[in-house]
């Protein structure tokens, strides 16, 4: 069985780490051994990106489609309470006559 995200298949918990992000994991946490040079380019791209309207608007964009999800499914949404299993007492061994 294989995880697809927006039509890519994810094979790792990293492969689904970098579709959420939209970009490779390394960009955000760096890898072992970058030079100091290496890190400043590293996080200058990172500031680029986040500064970026088309990234920020992401979280908002996801907030309004899961509050249309809501509006448009609130069947989605009902809770009904389960009945709770009766409890199981263990069996009593060795009980003194």
């Amino acid at each position: 069985m294989h995880a697809f995200v927006s039509g890519h298949r994810a094979d790792s918990p990293q492969d689904f780490l970098e579709l959420a992000l939209g970009t490779p994991v390394e960009l955000w946490l760096g890898v072992e051994g970058e030079s100091e040079m290496e890190r400043a380019a590293r996080l200058d791209a990172a500031r680029d990106i986040l500064t970026d309207p088309e990234y920020a608007s992401g979280p908002d964009n996801l907030i309004r489609l899961a509050a249309q999800v809501v509006d448009d499914h609130p069947e989605l949404f009902n809770v009904v309470p389960l009945p709770r299993p009766a409890r199981r007492r263990p069996a009593r061994r060795g009980a003194a006559a």
